[in-house]
């Protein structure tokens, strides 16, 4: 994992600033870096009795998806000779951990990976209900969140609580059910998908000022304020 205390020890007091004022935009954990190196330079952020907590539960659990993600590639690496071959033998699928991840980016990334699994496994029905049951989640999920983020939840924690259930819901529900413990399968490489998600990441966030500023005053005052948060 990348040394973020080290990377901002080299930083001036402006850029640390900006991870703060900016912290959405960053990882949780090079946030917390700037943090700690404003404060052991004797300036603390105002911001930090607020934020910290919050950043240090989301770096927690990007960390769990991390470690997770070591644990299953060094399993696979010490699997026995006959479990690899049959490994080999398997279908190529997207692995758990590999949904679990993109669903934290968003819940449409990681029901896209667990669709793509079922339809290799020429599983067409469970595919119509993994897609009902996304477009049923973001529908009512997009209600939930935003009538959470108008009562004050900062967009952080409004992602987070999108997310999680879904890709919990792809993991625990779909997989044991449509793909099954006793599946033998080659993981199927992520690059593709990561390429795809920086992709559309860049291109939101190109477009995102623009689709501000069409938006009525109030709203755009709104949607302003809640990305300060």
């Amino acid at each position: 994992m990348e040394d973020y205390a080290a990377k901002m020890q080299l930083k001036p007091l402006a850029a640390l600033r900006e991870y703060v004022t900016g912290y959405a935009q960053y990882r949780e954990a090079a946030v917390l870096a700037a943090l700690d190196e404003l404060r052991a330079r004797g300036q603390p952020a105002p911001e930090e009795p607020a934020l910290r907590p919050e950043l240090e539960a989301a770096a927690a659990a990007h960390r769990t998806v991390v470690v997770a993600a070591e644990a299953e590639t060094a399993r696979a690496q010490n699997a026995p000779a006959g479990v690899e071959a049959a490994a080999e033998a398997g279908p190529a699928l997207y692995s758990p951990v590999s949904i679990v991840l993109f669903s934290m980016l968003t819940m449409l990334a990681g029901g896209l990976l667990m669709g793509l699994n079922l339809y290799r496994l020429g599983k067409k029905r469970a595919v119509l209900g993994l897609v009902l049951f996304v477009v049923v989640y973001a529908f009512f999920g997009t209600v939930a969140v935003n009538a959470a983020l108008l009562s004050g939840l900062s967009p952080m924690w409004g992602s987070l609580l999108f997310n999680l259930p879904a890709a919990l819901a792809y993991v625990l529900w779909f997989w044991p059910r449509h793909v099954g413990a006793a599946t033998a399968y080659r993981s199927r490489s992520v690059l593709v998908p990561v390429l795809v998600c920086v992709l559309l990441m860049w291109s939101l966030q190109k477009i995102m000022p623009y689709l501000i500023e069409r938006q009525p005053k109030e709203v755009r005052a709104q949607l302003e304020r809640l990305m300060r948060r």
